[in-house]
């Protein structure tokens, strides 16, 4: 007698324990399920009728005297363009950054900056601002091979932009002497 012709194995109860074929699907695994059950919802407001939460109202405090409504001085800041300096041999080459910073009085400043002038900023913002060192973002990666190549100083322009950005339109540095010192001097 071959195992073809052996009989299924039998539970306590009597019936076949072979489980039915694959294809026998009967219930839907619970993450297909579309009931009450598959989703809870919290209580909203109107239901629970309770009064909703003050709005969020938003000023304008531009014209304000107050020495907290003056730190932030800038609007925004573009890095318009950038130029390569080198000496007869080449040896000594670094690139120039044009900046404009926009005033929210209406005025314009253009400032040249080398990278590594965005780099003793960073650093001397941490050691000013310790507890506040997440919030200034990391400047571009520094590159020996490709320093000079376009497609990488696009990069590095945009992310020396959104750096000046980052820390310009944040009250806390605006207002520092810091800042001030890397904007006018």
């Amino acid at each position: 007698m071959g195992s073809r012709d052996a009989a299924p194995p039998v539970n306590d109860d009597g019936h076949d324990s072979v489980p039915p074929p694959a294809s026998h699907v009967t219930e839907a695994p619970p993450y297909w399920s579309t009931g009450p059950t598959r989703h809870s919802r919290s209580t909203s407001y109107h239901s629970l009728n309770q009064t909703r939460p003050p709005a969020i109202v938003l000023e304008d405090n531009t014209d304000d005297l107050h020495d907290h409504s003056q730190s932030c001085w800038a609007q925004s800041v573009s890095i318009d363009e950038y130029v390569v300096v080198s000496g007869p041999t080449g040896i000594g080459a670094y690139v120039v950054w044009h900046c404009t910073v926009s005033t929210l009085k209406g005025g314009d400043l253009c400032i040249r900056k080398r990278y590594s002038e965005f780099d003793r900023l960073r650093e001397d913002l941490v050691r000013a601002f310790p507890h506040a060192e997440v919030m200034i973002p990391p400047l571009p990666r520094k590159s020996v091979v490709s320093r000079f190549r376009p497609k990488f100083l696009e990069q590095r322009k945009m992310g020396l932009e959104h750096f000046l950005n980052c820390v310009l339109l944040n009250p806390e540095f605006a207002s520092s002497p810091i800042l001030k010192d890397f904007i006018f001097y």
